[in-house]
Protein backbone atom coordinates (compact mmCIF):
# COMPACT_ATOMS: atom_id res chain seq x y z
CA UNK A 1 0.00 0.00 0.00
CA UNK A 2 1.01 3.50 -0.80
CA UNK A 3 0.13 4.72 3.18
CA UNK A 4 2.76 2.19 4.35
CA UNK A 5 5.76 2.72 1.59
CA UNK A 6 5.21 6.53 3.19
CA UNK A 7 5.47 5.41 6.65
CA UNK A 8 8.65 3.11 5.90
CA UNK A 9 10.28 6.24 4.39
CA UNK A 10 9.70 8.52 7.73
CA UNK A 11 11.08 7.78 11.45
CA UNK A 12 8.38 8.93 13.03
CA UNK A 13 9.77 9.46 16.65
CA UNK A 14 12.00 11.60 15.22
CA UNK A 15 8.39 13.22 13.03
CA UNK A 16 7.41 13.66 16.79
CA UNK A 17 10.79 14.73 18.63
CA UNK A 18 10.46 11.65 20.88
CA UNK A 19 12.64 8.24 21.80
CA UNK A 20 11.93 5.14 20.94
CA UNK A 21 10.96 3.89 24.30
CA UNK A 22 8.40 6.98 24.99
CA UNK A 23 4.96 5.82 26.24
CA UNK A 24 1.68 6.52 24.71
CA UNK A 25 1.29 9.56 27.28
CA UNK A 26 4.08 11.38 25.81
CA UNK A 27 3.71 10.30 22.67
CA UNK A 28 0.13 12.16 22.69
CA UNK A 29 1.88 15.40 24.50
CA UNK A 30 4.19 15.57 21.75
CA UNK A 31 1.66 15.22 18.82
CA UNK A 32 -0.39 18.29 20.51
CA UNK A 33 2.44 20.31 20.48
CA UNK A 34 3.34 19.74 16.79
CA UNK A 35 -0.16 19.69 15.55
CA UNK A 36 -0.74 23.11 17.22
CA UNK A 37 2.09 24.73 15.11
CA UNK A 38 1.21 22.95 12.02
CA UNK A 39 -2.25 23.33 12.15
CA UNK A 40 -3.65 24.12 8.84
CA UNK A 41 -6.00 26.55 10.51
CA UNK A 42 -3.04 28.46 11.91
CA UNK A 43 -0.84 28.19 8.95
CA UNK A 44 -3.19 29.18 6.20
CA UNK A 45 -0.25 30.22 4.07
CA UNK A 46 2.15 27.64 4.33
CA UNK A 47 1.10 25.02 1.18
CA UNK A 48 3.18 22.24 3.47
CA UNK A 49 0.97 22.68 6.68
CA UNK A 50 -1.65 20.28 5.49
CA UNK A 51 0.79 17.69 4.54
CA UNK A 52 2.59 18.10 7.88
CA UNK A 53 -0.60 17.66 9.59
CA UNK A 54 -1.42 14.81 8.05
CA UNK A 55 1.79 12.70 8.81
CA UNK A 56 1.76 13.88 12.68
CA UNK A 57 -1.73 12.25 12.51
CA UNK A 58 -0.44 9.16 11.08
CA UNK A 59 2.53 8.43 13.58
CA UNK A 60 -0.36 9.15 16.43
CA UNK A 61 -2.20 6.70 14.85
CA UNK A 62 0.55 3.73 14.64
CA UNK A 63 2.39 4.73 17.88
CA UNK A 64 -0.45 4.81 20.01
CA UNK A 65 -1.91 1.51 18.34
CA UNK A 66 0.30 -1.93 20.41
CA UNK A 67 0.05 -3.81 17.51
CA UNK A 68 0.97 -1.73 14.96
CA UNK A 69 3.67 0.40 16.82
CA UNK A 70 5.11 -3.21 17.35
CA UNK A 71 5.20 -3.73 13.47
CA UNK A 72 6.46 -0.70 12.95
CA UNK A 73 9.37 -1.24 15.56
CA UNK A 74 10.04 -4.13 13.79
CA UNK A 75 10.67 -3.02 10.34
CA UNK A 76 12.28 0.36 11.73
CA UNK A 77 14.85 -2.27 13.16
CA UNK A 78 15.41 -4.00 10.36
CA UNK A 79 16.48 -1.47 7.81
CA UNK A 80 18.39 0.25 10.56
CA UNK A 81 20.12 -2.78 11.21
CA UNK A 82 21.13 -3.54 7.28
CA UNK A 83 22.00 0.40 6.83
CA UNK A 84 24.31 -0.71 9.26
CA UNK A 85 25.48 -3.73 8.25
CA UNK A 86 25.77 -1.80 4.69
CA UNK A 87 27.72 1.45 6.15
CA UNK A 88 30.44 -1.09 7.91
CA UNK A 89 31.87 -2.13 4.51
CA UNK A 90 34.07 -0.55 2.35
CA UNK A 91 33.18 0.62 -1.05
CA UNK A 92 35.13 -2.75 -2.95
CA UNK A 93 33.52 -4.80 -0.58
CA UNK A 94 30.14 -2.75 -0.82
CA UNK A 95 30.11 -3.38 -4.43
CA UNK A 96 30.38 -6.76 -4.11
CA UNK A 97 27.92 -6.96 -1.99
CA UNK A 98 25.71 -5.09 -3.51
CA UNK A 99 26.24 -7.29 -6.98
CA UNK A 100 25.94 -10.41 -5.59
CA UNK A 101 22.45 -9.45 -3.66
CA UNK A 102 21.32 -8.45 -7.29
CA UNK A 103 22.60 -11.97 -8.45
CA UNK A 104 21.07 -13.83 -5.65
CA UNK A 105 17.78 -11.61 -6.07
CA UNK A 106 17.51 -12.73 -9.69
CA UNK A 107 18.14 -16.76 -8.45
CA UNK A 108 15.55 -16.87 -5.92
CA UNK A 109 12.73 -14.89 -5.45
CA UNK A 110 12.17 -15.24 -2.20
CA UNK A 111 15.35 -15.27 -0.04
CA UNK A 112 14.94 -15.05 4.01
CA UNK A 113 15.88 -11.66 4.52
CA UNK A 114 13.50 -10.54 1.84
CA UNK A 115 10.67 -12.52 3.02
CA UNK A 116 11.09 -11.50 6.99
CA UNK A 117 11.15 -7.87 5.31
CA UNK A 118 7.96 -8.38 3.37
CA UNK A 119 6.11 -10.05 5.96
CA UNK A 120 6.82 -7.13 8.07
CA UNK A 121 5.54 -4.86 5.89
CA UNK A 122 2.57 -6.74 5.39
CA UNK A 123 1.49 -6.75 8.73
CA UNK A 124 2.19 -2.89 8.80
CA UNK A 125 -0.22 -2.45 6.61
CA UNK A 126 -2.80 -4.78 7.78
CA UNK A 127 -2.46 -3.04 10.83
CA UNK A 128 -2.98 0.14 9.00
CA UNK A 129 -5.67 -0.49 7.25
CA UNK A 130 -7.06 -2.14 10.65
CA UNK A 131 -7.34 1.31 11.98
CA UNK A 132 -8.37 3.21 9.25
CA UNK A 133 -11.43 0.95 9.13
CA UNK A 134 -12.12 1.01 13.12
CA UNK A 135 -10.82 4.86 13.06
CA UNK A 136 -8.57 6.36 15.71
CA UNK A 137 -10.86 7.08 19.17
CA UNK A 138 -7.54 8.73 20.41
CA UNK A 139 -6.57 10.67 17.18
CA UNK A 140 -10.20 11.96 16.97
CA UNK A 141 -10.30 13.32 20.36
CA UNK A 142 -6.55 14.82 20.17
CA UNK A 143 -7.65 16.83 17.71
CA UNK A 144 -11.00 17.83 18.66
CA UNK A 145 -8.89 18.98 21.72
CA UNK A 146 -6.71 21.30 19.05
CA UNK A 147 -10.26 22.32 17.23
CA UNK A 148 -11.40 23.58 20.91
CA UNK A 149 -8.14 25.34 22.01
CA UNK A 150 -7.93 27.47 18.69
CA UNK A 151 -11.77 28.10 19.50
CA UNK A 152 -11.18 29.78 22.84
CA UNK A 153 -7.80 31.69 21.71
CA UNK A 154 -10.08 33.52 18.79
CA UNK A 155 -13.00 34.02 21.71
CA UNK A 156 -10.45 35.35 23.75
CA UNK A 157 -9.50 37.68 20.84
CA UNK A 158 -13.00 38.59 20.00
CA UNK A 159 -13.66 39.57 24.16
CA UNK A 160 -11.13 42.42 23.94
CA UNK A 161 -8.23 40.76 25.80
CA UNK A 162 -5.59 41.89 23.94
CA UNK A 163 -5.43 45.50 24.25
CA UNK A 164 -3.96 48.16 22.08
CA UNK A 165 -0.30 50.08 22.46
CA UNK A 166 -2.24 52.65 24.27
CA UNK A 167 -3.25 50.31 26.80
CA UNK A 168 -6.81 50.68 25.85
CA UNK A 169 -9.25 47.79 24.56
CA UNK A 170 -10.22 47.88 20.78
CA UNK A 171 -12.93 50.08 20.00
CA UNK A 172 -16.03 47.89 19.48
CA UNK A 173 -19.69 48.51 18.18
CA UNK A 174 -22.48 46.44 18.96
CA UNK A 175 -25.20 46.03 16.01
CA UNK A 176 -28.74 44.74 16.57
CA UNK A 177 -31.50 45.15 13.69
CA UNK A 178 -34.69 43.61 12.90
CA UNK A 179 -34.78 39.37 12.41
CA UNK A 180 -36.97 36.80 12.78
CA UNK A 181 -35.80 33.59 13.16
CA UNK A 182 -37.91 31.72 10.72
CA UNK A 183 -36.30 33.87 8.08
CA UNK A 184 -33.36 32.84 6.35
CA UNK A 185 -32.32 35.98 5.20
CA UNK A 186 -31.13 37.16 8.30
CA UNK A 187 -32.86 40.41 7.88
CA UNK A 188 -30.91 41.38 4.84
CA UNK A 189 -27.36 41.14 6.81
CA UNK A 190 -24.96 38.81 6.24
CA UNK A 191 -21.37 38.96 7.36
CA UNK A 192 -20.09 40.30 4.12
CA UNK A 193 -22.87 42.88 3.88
CA UNK A 194 -22.01 44.09 7.31
CA UNK A 195 -18.25 44.22 6.13
CA UNK A 196 -18.99 46.00 3.31
CA UNK A 197 -20.86 48.65 5.24
CA UNK A 198 -18.13 49.22 8.17
CA UNK A 199 -15.16 48.89 6.37
CA UNK A 200 -15.18 51.94 4.85
CA UNK A 201 -14.77 54.06 7.64
CA UNK A 202 -11.55 52.12 8.74
CA UNK A 203 -9.55 49.21 9.06
CA UNK A 204 -12.08 45.93 10.42
CA UNK A 205 -10.44 43.63 12.97
CA UNK A 206 -13.34 41.50 13.61
CA UNK A 207 -16.94 41.12 13.04
CA UNK A 208 -18.91 38.52 14.44
CA UNK A 209 -23.02 37.76 13.95
CA UNK A 210 -24.50 36.11 17.14
CA UNK A 211 -25.05 32.22 16.82
CA UNK A 212 -27.49 32.52 20.01
CA UNK A 213 -29.38 35.81 19.26
CA UNK A 214 -30.82 36.49 15.74
CA UNK A 215 -30.10 39.98 14.51
CA UNK A 216 -26.99 40.68 16.67
CA UNK A 217 -23.64 41.43 15.76
CA UNK A 218 -20.18 42.94 17.06
CA UNK A 219 -17.69 45.07 15.36
CA UNK A 220 -14.09 45.19 16.37
CA UNK A 221 -12.63 48.76 14.55
CA UNK A 222 -8.73 49.11 14.97
CA UNK A 223 -8.78 52.76 15.66
CA UNK A 224 -11.41 55.02 17.74
CA UNK A 225 -11.33 57.11 14.76
CA UNK A 226 -13.01 54.33 12.52
CA UNK A 227 -15.66 53.43 15.44
CA UNK A 228 -16.77 56.86 16.34
CA UNK A 229 -17.22 57.66 11.82
CA UNK A 230 -20.11 54.04 12.10
CA UNK A 231 -21.44 55.50 15.16
CA UNK A 232 -22.33 59.00 13.64
CA UNK A 233 -22.83 58.26 10.31
CA UNK A 234 -23.98 54.43 9.63
CA UNK A 235 -27.65 53.53 9.43
CA UNK A 236 -27.54 50.23 7.19
CA UNK A 237 -30.14 49.44 4.99
CA UNK A 238 -33.09 51.40 4.36
CA UNK A 239 -35.37 48.90 4.69
CA UNK A 240 -33.94 47.83 7.99
CA UNK A 241 -31.99 50.26 9.64
CA UNK A 242 -29.09 48.96 12.03
CA UNK A 243 -29.20 50.34 15.97
CA UNK A 244 -25.35 50.62 16.80
CA UNK A 245 -23.75 51.25 19.92
CA UNK A 246 -20.84 51.01 21.92
CA UNK A 247 -19.60 48.30 23.70
CA UNK A 248 -16.16 48.75 24.40
CA UNK A 249 -13.84 51.18 24.12
CA UNK A 250 -15.78 54.75 23.91
CA UNK A 251 -14.25 57.71 24.09
CA UNK A 252 -15.14 60.32 26.87
CA UNK A 253 -17.92 62.97 25.60
CA UNK A 254 -18.49 60.01 22.32
CA UNK A 255 -22.48 59.80 21.25
CA UNK A 256 -23.43 56.83 22.67
CA UNK A 257 -25.80 55.18 20.39
CA UNK A 258 -25.93 55.43 16.51
CA UNK A 259 -28.26 58.02 14.47
CA UNK A 260 -28.75 58.51 10.32
CA UNK A 261 -25.56 59.37 9.00
CA UNK A 262 -26.62 62.80 8.61
CA UNK A 263 -26.26 65.77 11.76
CA UNK A 264 -28.38 67.49 12.71
CA UNK A 265 -28.17 71.53 13.31
CA UNK A 266 -30.81 73.98 14.90
CA UNK A 267 -32.38 76.99 13.54
CA UNK A 268 -31.18 78.14 9.89
CA UNK A 269 -27.40 78.82 9.87
CA UNK A 270 -25.38 79.74 6.95
CA UNK A 271 -23.44 76.54 5.71
CA UNK A 272 -20.45 78.25 3.89
CA UNK A 273 -19.67 74.77 1.37
CA UNK A 274 -21.31 72.62 -0.40
CA UNK A 275 -20.43 69.52 -2.25
CA UNK A 276 -21.27 68.10 -5.11
CA UNK A 277 -20.29 64.28 -6.23
CA UNK A 278 -21.84 61.40 -8.57
CA UNK A 279 -22.17 57.90 -8.29
CA UNK A 280 -19.64 57.16 -11.44
CA UNK A 281 -17.20 59.93 -10.05
CA UNK A 282 -16.77 57.74 -6.82
CA UNK A 283 -16.56 54.63 -8.37
CA UNK A 284 -19.66 53.35 -6.29
CA UNK A 285 -21.52 50.44 -7.40
CA UNK A 286 -25.21 51.12 -8.12
CA UNK A 287 -26.39 48.87 -5.14
CA UNK A 288 -23.87 49.87 -2.72
CA UNK A 289 -24.75 53.85 -3.42
CA UNK A 290 -28.42 52.42 -2.52
CA UNK A 291 -26.97 51.78 0.92
CA UNK A 292 -25.79 55.06 1.60
CA UNK A 293 -28.09 57.10 3.17
CA UNK A 294 -27.28 60.21 1.17
CA UNK A 295 -27.82 58.59 -2.15
CA UNK A 296 -30.87 56.37 -1.27
CA UNK A 297 -33.22 59.23 -0.83
CA UNK A 298 -34.85 57.69 2.74
CA UNK A 299 -38.21 58.46 3.28
CA UNK A 300 -38.95 61.66 5.55
CA UNK A 301 -36.17 63.61 3.86
CA UNK A 302 -36.79 65.92 0.91
CA UNK A 303 -34.28 67.70 -1.06
CA UNK A 304 -32.08 64.91 -1.84
CA UNK A 305 -32.24 62.86 -5.46
CA UNK A 306 -29.93 59.95 -6.82
CA UNK A 307 -32.22 59.64 -10.08
CA UNK A 308 -29.85 62.04 -12.22
CA UNK A 309 -27.05 60.03 -10.70
CA UNK A 310 -25.81 62.81 -8.77
CA UNK A 311 -26.19 64.94 -5.72
CA UNK A 312 -26.17 68.52 -5.12
CA UNK A 313 -26.90 70.45 -1.70
CA UNK A 314 -26.29 73.57 0.10
CA UNK A 315 -27.75 75.50 2.21
CA UNK A 316 -30.46 77.17 -0.12
CA UNK A 317 -32.10 73.63 -0.81
CA UNK A 318 -31.34 71.91 2.21
CA UNK A 319 -33.50 68.65 4.34
CA UNK A 320 -35.76 70.46 6.79
CA UNK A 321 -37.39 68.37 8.83
CA UNK A 322 -39.47 69.62 12.05
CA UNK A 323 -37.61 73.30 11.55
CA UNK A 324 -34.50 71.49 11.21
CA UNK A 325 -31.85 71.82 8.44
CA UNK A 326 -29.86 68.43 7.89
CA UNK A 327 -26.42 68.58 6.59
CA UNK A 328 -23.92 66.11 5.96
CA UNK A 329 -20.98 65.49 8.21
CA UNK A 330 -17.41 66.81 7.63
CA UNK A 331 -16.22 63.33 9.15
CA UNK A 332 -18.85 61.40 6.42
CA UNK A 333 -17.22 63.38 3.63
CA UNK A 334 -14.16 63.24 4.44
CA UNK A 335 -14.91 59.26 4.84
CA UNK A 336 -15.85 59.01 1.34
CA UNK A 337 -13.46 61.34 -0.57
CA UNK A 338 -16.14 63.83 -1.92
CA UNK A 339 -14.44 67.20 -3.04
CA UNK A 340 -15.79 70.25 -1.18
CA UNK A 341 -16.21 73.42 -3.06
CA UNK A 342 -16.77 76.68 -1.22
CA UNK A 343 -20.44 78.38 -2.23
CA UNK A 344 -19.95 81.76 -4.73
Amino acid sequence: MAVAKELLQMDLYALLGIEEKAADKEVKKAYRQKALSCHPDKNPDNPRAAELFHQLSQALEVLTDAAARAAYDKVRKAKKQAAERTQKLDERRKKVKLDLEARERQAQAHGSEEEEESRSTRTLEQEIERLREEGSRQLQEQQRLIQEQIRQEREQRLRGKPENPEGKATPKLKLKWRCKKEVESDGGYSRDVLLRLFQKYGEVLNLVLSSKKAGTAVVEFATVKAAELAVQNEVGLVNNPLKISWLEGQPQGAVGSSHPGLSQVTGHQPFPLAYSMTVPQLGVPQNRAQQCPLLCNPPGLAGFSASSGGLHTSHSFSCTEGGRDLIPTADLIRAWGWRLRALP
